[in-house]
């Protein structure tokens, strides 16, 4: 009897376990996208099938302070929350979220970027280590937001354009809130549409943001717009 118990506990936990682990989690996705088109990054550089040759090498950005709020007031918020996302990197694309209790929400709230007072805290450790590219050891802060790429439109050398866009001092600080009403999930598809950003910036004028100005902060107003809620 004892050994028919033990079976059928591990039977148990082994299917109904991760039912629990499922539903007692979020399960965060980010979709970079050129419009209809989903980035590839991973096994080579995304070509865009238009006259102007565009080629886009690097999409990376922060996205810290995760929070799920329920009729405007908090009710969830991820612990030590920074996470780099690179469309180049697969497993960067999914967050999972601990959500023990089961709590319901109706909005997502989070940050593109990294805040002050972790930026005056100096470089860190782990998603926040400078050797991720994403920091600025000349003037001791985070790049938000990273994208990098070819168009024939840039007369630059090798027709390049990169913005590198961050900073946390007024009047130049970067960091964007973003809220979404959402149904309460435990699956979040956020959709990133570079196609989106790239279609407002004037590369013949605008294609290369590599430091904290008024420009930078602009952009990155843009970026922020090109996130929306996807649903399948």
């Amino acid at each position: 009897m004892k050994g028919k118990i033990a079976v059928f506990l591990l039977f148990f936990m082994n299917v109904y376990g991760k039912t629990f682990s499922q539903t007692n989690s979020i399960q965060f996705s980010i979709i970079p996208t050129f419009g209809a088109a989903t980035l590839h990054l991973s096994d080579s550089a995304f070509y865009a099938n238009d006259t102007t040759h565009l080629q886009l090498t690097a999409v990376k950005c922060y996205i810290s302070n995760i929070q799920f709020l329920k009729n405007g007031k908090l009710v969830l918020e991820e612990k030590n929350s920074y996470h780099l996302v690179d469309a180049s990197e697969i497993n960067s694309l999914k967050i999972s979220i601990n959500n023990q209790q089961n709590i319901s929400f109706d909005q997502l709230k989070f940050n593109l970027g990294i805040d002050s007072a972790t930026n005056v805290a100096g470089a860190m450790g782990g998603n926040l280590d400078p050797t991720k590219g994403m920091y600025w050891a000349w003037q001791s802060g985070y790049i938000n937001f990273k994208l990098e790429g070819t168009s024939a439109l840039c007369k630059t050398r090798n027709n390049e354009f990169q913005f590198h866009l961050g900073g946390y001092q007024q009047p130049n600080d970067c960091l964007q809130t973003l809220c979404f009403p959402i149904n309460n999930s435990s699956k979040i598809n956020l959709r990133l549409d570079v196609q989106q950003i790239l279609q407002q910036i004037d590369l013949t004028k605008t294609n290369h943001i590599m430091s904290p100005s008024a420009e930078a902060v602009l952009v990155s107003k843009i970026v922020a717009n090109a996130f929306t809620i996807y649903k399948n």
